[in-house]
C-alpha cells in the first residue's frame, strides 16, 4: 500500500518538537543520575539524540556536547553500514570507540539501540559520553600511534535482542583502569536509550505515528531551509583565515581555512593546513566536520534546532594526511588541542562579512588535569579534571570569565576533585589582568594550586594550549595572558607526561580571552569595577 505523506499543522508540530525535546532531555538528566564518574556527572560530557531511521539526526538533549551533536548522528550512518536494518533486532545495542568512525579519540564510547514499531526499523536512540578511563597511556598528547592510547572498539554489538556480549563486557573491565566506573557509564547509556525508547514509542502512539518518516522530514526541511536563507543573506565570495597553535615543543601547527559562500551553501575546505604529526593532537575529519558545521551555526542560526536539515547546506574538505585529516594509524586523543580552534577560524572568515556576530578569541582549547596511579587500597584509578579559560569580548560586551568554549563541558568543582583524588587544592581564583584589554574586556582565566597528597606515585598529563599563542583580540582589541603551567614551581612542557610524589605541586593558570574594541573607549564605570573587583590591576592599555 502506498503511503501518503503526512502533514502537521503548526501547533502539532511544536507540541511535537518540544515533546521530542523533553525525552532526550529526560534521557539526559537519568544518564547524569546513574553514570559513575565525574565526567558525565559533574562535567557533563556526554550527549543523547533520536534519529530516523536512516541515522538522520531529529533532536538531541538540551545539554549536549556540540561537536557531539555533528558526530553521533554519522556514527549512527557507520553503524548501519556494518549491521543493515535487516540485521538489527529489538533488544540490540551497537557500540564503537572508533576514532575515524565515532568522536575522534577513544575515550569517547558511542552507542545506539534500534527502535521498532510495527515490526519496522523506525528511529535510533543513541548516546556518546566520555568514559573514565580507555586504558592505554593516560590521555595526553604524547602517544604517537592510536594503538598506545587504550581499547579499540570495533562496530559491534553489546547487546543482541537484550543480552549483553559477557565477552566483549569482560574484555572492556579487563583493559581499563576503572572498570566499575567504565562500565557503570556505559550501562547508564544504556538506561539513557531505553528510555528515549520508551517515551517516544508513548509519543508515537499518542500521535498516531507509525513511523518518523514524515516527522522527521517536516522538521529537517524547516531546519535546512532556514538554514540556507541564512546564508542566502550573506554575499557570495571565498574568504581566508588562519592561526597558529602551540603545536608541539618548538613546532607550532598552522591551521587554514577557505569559506566559500555560493548562494545558499557554504564550502569549507582546509587546505593549505600543516601535515598530521606524530603525536595525539590528530584530529579526526568526524571532528573537524563537527566543530567547522559548529562555528558556521553559530554566526548564521544560532537559535536553529540542531539536526540533520541544518547541516545539508554546508560541507567541508581536508587533504588527507593534514592534521584536521589524519590516516590511519594515527594518534588523536587530545584533538580538541586542535579541534577547538576550528570555529574560531570560521569566524575569521564570516567575521569579514558579519563581524558583529563574532568574538575575540576565547582561552581555550580547555584545559585538563589527567591522573592514574594505585590507592591506598591498591587498587588502580583515573581521573580527569577540566578547567576553563575566559571567553572573548564581542559587540554586546565582556567576554565571560572561566566558561568553557566550543565545548560547553563544565570545570570540575573543588570539592569532587579531593573528594575522589588523592589532591589538595590549595587555591582555585580568577587571573587577574588576564582578560585581553579592550572596549569589551575578554574574560579572565583562573589559576589552580594542586598538591599530591598520594603516598605513591601519580602519572600526570595535560591538556593545555595558548601557553605560546595566546587568544588575540579584535577590532582593536589586545590578545589576552597566555596559559601557564608550572611543577614544583618551573614552567614545563605541557605536552608530556609528568610522575607526582607526595608534597609536590602543579601550578594551572589558564588563558584569559582576547579584548573587543579599542581599550580607550571603555566606559569609565566599567574600568573603575574592574579595578574595584581586582579584575584589572594594570589599566595602562586603557589610557589616562
Amino acid at each position: 500500500m502506498e503511503h501518503t505523506p503526512r502533514s502537521f499543522d503548526a501547533v502539532e508540530l511544536e507540541l511535537l518538537w518540544r515533546r521530542l525535546i523533553s525525552l532526550v532531555d529526560e534521557a539526559a538528566a537519568a544518564l547524569v543520575r546513574t553514570s559513575f564518574s565525574t565526567l558525565v556527572r559533574e562535567s557533563y560530557d556526554f550527549s543523547c539524540v533520536v534519529t530516523d531511521a536512516q541515522g538522520q539526526s531529529l533532536v538531541q538533549a538540551t545539554e549536549s556536547i556540540p561537536s557531539f551533536i555533528g558526530t553521533l548522528p554519522e556514527t549512527v550512518k557507520h553503524f548501519l553500514r556494518f549491521f543493515p536494518a535487516e540485521a538489527l533486532r529489538p533488544g540490540d545495542v551497537l557500540i564503537t570507540n572508533d576514532i575515524w568512525l565515532g568522536t575522534g579519540h577513544l575515550p569517547d564510547i558511542t552507542v545506539a539501540k534500534p527502535i521498532f514499531r510495527e515490526g519496522r526499523l523506525v528511529a535510533f536512540s543513541a548516546s556518546t559520553a566520555h568514559a573514565p578511563d580507555i586504558g592505554g597511556k593516560i590521555r595526553s598528547p604524547e602517544p604517537r600511534e592510536v594503538f598506545e592510547e587504550g581499547l579499540q572498539i570495533p562496530p559491534m554489538k553489546l547487546l543482541r535482542a537484550g543480552e549483553p556480549d559477557e565477552t566483549l563486557v569482560a574484555i572492556i573491565r579487563k583493559n581499563v583502569r576503572t572498570p566499575e566506573q567504565t562500565m557503570g557509564d556505559l550501562w547508564a547509556q544504556v538506561v539513557a536509550l531505553d528510555l528515549m525508547e520508551e517515551r517516544l514509542h508513548v509519543l508515537m502512539e499518542q500521535a498516531g505515528l507509525h513511523d518518523l518518516s514524515d516527522l522527521a522530514r517536516e522538521v529537517q526541511a524547516r531546519c535546512e531551509n532556514a538554514m540556507r536563507a541564512a546564508i542566502a543573506a550573506l554575499p557570495d565570495g571565498t574568504y581566508h583565515s588562519a592561526l597558529q597553535t602551540d603545536g608541539l615543543l618548538d613546532k607550532p601547527v598552522t591551521l587554514r581555512m577557505a569559506l566559500t559562500i555560493a548562494g545558499d551553501r557554504i564550502e569549507v575546505d582546509y587546505s593549505g593546513t600543516d601535515p598530521q604529526v606524530d603525536r595525539a593532537i590528530n584530529c579526526a575529519l568526524c571532528y573537524t566536520y563537527a566543530m567547522t558545521m559548529y562555528g558556521v551555526k553559530v554566526c548564521t542560526t544560532p537559535t536553529l534546532p540542531n539536526n540533520e536539515g541544518a547541516w545539508r547546506p554546508i560541507s567541508v574538505k581536508a587533504p588527507e594526511g593534514c592534521i584536521v585529516n589524519p590516516v590511519f594509524p594515527a594518534s588523536g586523543g587530545s584533538r580538541m588541542l586542535i579541534g577547538h580552534y576550528l570555529p574560531m577560524l570560521v569566524f575569521g572568515c564570516l567575521g569579514q562579512v558579519v563581524p558583529e556576530r563574532v568574538m575575540a578569541a576565547c582561552g581555550s582549547p580547555m584545559w585538563g588535569m589527567n591522573q592514574s596511579g594505585v590507592n591506598a587500597a591498591g587498587k588502580p584509578y583515573a581521573n580527569m579534571f577540566f578547567f576553563n579559560g575566559g571567553m572573548g569580548g564581542n559587540v554586546h560586551g565582556d567576554g565571560i570569565s572561566c566558561l568553557s568554549w566550543p565545548s560547553n563541558v563544565s570545570s570540575t568543582p573543588v570539592e569532587i576533585s579531593e573528594h575522589i583524588a588523592p589532591l589538595r587544592i590549595h587555591h582555585k581564583r580568577l587571573r587577574p589582568d588576564s582578560g585581553g584589554p579592550g572596549r569589551h574586556r575578554g574574560g579572565l582565566g583562573q589559576e589552580i594550586l594542586i598538591e599530591s597528597r598520594s603516598d605513591t606515585p601519580i602519572a600526570v598529563s595535560f591538556l593545555a594550549e595558548r601557553t605560546i599563542f595566546p587568544a588575540f583580540g579584535i577590532e582593536g582589541g589586545q590578545a589576552g595572558a597566555p596559559g601557564m603551567l608550572r611543577i614544583n614551581g618551573e614552567k614545563v612542557d605541557p605536552k608530556r607526561q609528568y610522575v607526582l610524589q607526595r608534597g609536590e605541586t602543579v601550578l594551572l593558570a589558564t588563558p584569559g580571552g582576547g579584548g573587543h574594541g579599542d581599550p580607550g573607549l571603555r566606559e569609565a564605570g566599567a574600568r573603575a569595577a574592574d579595578l574595584a573587583s581586582g579584575h584589572v590591576t594594570d589599566a595602562t592599555p586603557y589610557g589616562p
